[in-house]
């Protein structure tokens, strides 16, 4: 059996798990090939094309009213547009009847995803990568594979919403009315929880499950998230996803 050469990611990620152990140099200096390109999301500059146009996508607000959302979709294309944006490893998009609710993780391919903070506010350890286990603290080979993302040997998540940076909030919005170009308002997390939680609502929708039953749930999630919402979302059971 021939095997699988790794892919520039795997490559980026493995490297970046090095740099914990010695130093950043590697991933400053892949940080530093992308500065003033499109891979940029740090420039500032008002000329940037990313930022050149209307804010397209929406931030906190404590008004509710805005995410009762009457019933939501996935959308396989919309997640592939995502997707394939520089920095932008693995993307979940979600139509309601007003709204798009976008779920990421960052990787390396792009400088600036963050808005501030450096490696001391990485929420992954990838270190594990060098000792051949996935749980570098017990030394654990397997992955959680019911969770999208994870601590361990995982691409990049954001604790709150304003960890991601307003240009690639901007990138994606732009990307998204694009082909939705009706569409109210665009939120956008990289939270752990919410991504894990996204995804679950997801799977309920392409696997042609009525997702009605599951709009409340669903609108418990981006009231938490995006509107400061008292009411905690807990995971969908595994009984009301279908297999």
């Amino acid at each position: 059996m021939i095997a699988r050469q790794p892919t520039l990611r795997q490559l980026l990620l493995m490297a970046c798990g090095l740099s914990l152990a010695f130093g950043l140099s590697a991933c400053n200096t892949y940080t530093a090939k992308f500065q003033k390109s499109a891979h940029d999301y740090s420039s500032r500059s008002p000329n940037d094309p990313k930022v050149a146009r209307i804010q397209s996508f929406g931030t906190l607000s404590a008004r509710s009213p805005s995410h009762d959302n009457k019933s939501f979709k996935y959308s396989s294309q919309l997640s592939y547009d995502v997707r394939a944006l520089p920095g932008v490893n693995s993307a979940i998009v979600i139509l309601t009847d007003k709204n798009a609710y976008v779920g990421i993780m960052t990787d390396w391919t792009a400088t600036g995803t963050k808005s501030h903070g450096g490696a001391a506010t990485r929420e992954q350890d990838n270190t594990g990568t060098t000792e051949g286990v996935y749980n570098i603290d017990t030394g654990g080979k397997t992955p959680v594979y019911r969770e999208m993302v994870t601590p361990y040997n995982s691409y990049f998540s954001h604790k709150d919403v304003s960890d991601l940076s307003s240009e690639l909030r901007q990138t994606i919005g732009n990307a998204i009315r694009k082909k939705q170009p009706g569409i109210q308002d665009i939120y956008i997390s990289a939270n752990r929880e919410y991504v894990n939680q996204l995804l679950l609502f997801a799977r309920a929708s392409w696997k042609g499950q009525d997702t009605a039953g599951l709009t409340d749930d669903f609108n418990t999630l981006v009231k938490y998230v995006f509107s400061l919402g008292k009411e905690i979302p807990t995971p969908l059971p595994e009984h009301r996803i279908p297999k």
